[in-house]
């Protein structure tokens, strides 16, 4: 995935958390990552879901064909949050990021640092040139629907996911 951003830090003043550092993921923040992709697996009911190894994530994020970028927020040099995206092309609209996940650890809620976040990928969307971002949202998880309708995020229904797991794939 090519850098076409400014990368450099973003500060910012933050209620009751020191400032706030807005920037992009490096290979070292990964395990941090994955302690938050743990979390949230916790807090949507399916830790057992969460089979990617931290190698593997890795090497998704930072290997010879990185296929995923994060922007992370630092609360006195602790990550606190990120925002994972990847590239999604539509046939009928085109490239959109598609926004895999944003995590705030859950003492940080409350703050505005999903807000941040969700504002600095918009910015992203825009340097890009892409059409548009999408993201999935559980039906039970209130908090995030209506953070998203604050944005007058338009939430589908009728779409079912659908996936295979490799041992399926290589099991056909």
């Amino acid at each position: 995935m090519s850098d076409t951003t400014n990368s450099a830090n973003q500060k910012l003043p933050l209620q009751g958390v020191g400032g706030l550092n807005i920037r992009v993921a490096v290979k070292a923040d990964c395990p941090r990552l994955m302690e938050l992709v743990h979390e949230l697996a916790l807090f949507e009911r399916a830790p057992e879901e969460v089979t990617v190894t931290l190698q593997e994530f890795e090497d998704a994020g930072f290997g010879n064909k990185p296929v995923w970028k994060a922007f992370v927020a630092e609360a006195d040099g602790i990550i606190v949050a990120f925002a994972l995206y990847y590239v999604r092309y539509s046939t009928w609209k085109g490239n959109r990021l598609y926004l895999e996940d944003l995590i705030v650890t859950e003492e940080y809620r409350g703050k505005g640092i999903g807000k941040i976040l969700f504002d600095r990928l918009f910015q992203e969307t825009r340097e890009l040139g892409f059409s548009g971002m999408v993201w999935q949202v559980l039906d039970w998880n209130e908090p995030a629907i209506n953070f998203y309708k604050k944005y007058e995020a338009n939430i589908e229904a009728g779409w079912l996911n659908a996936s295979l797991s490799r041992e399926q794939v290589a099991n056909l």
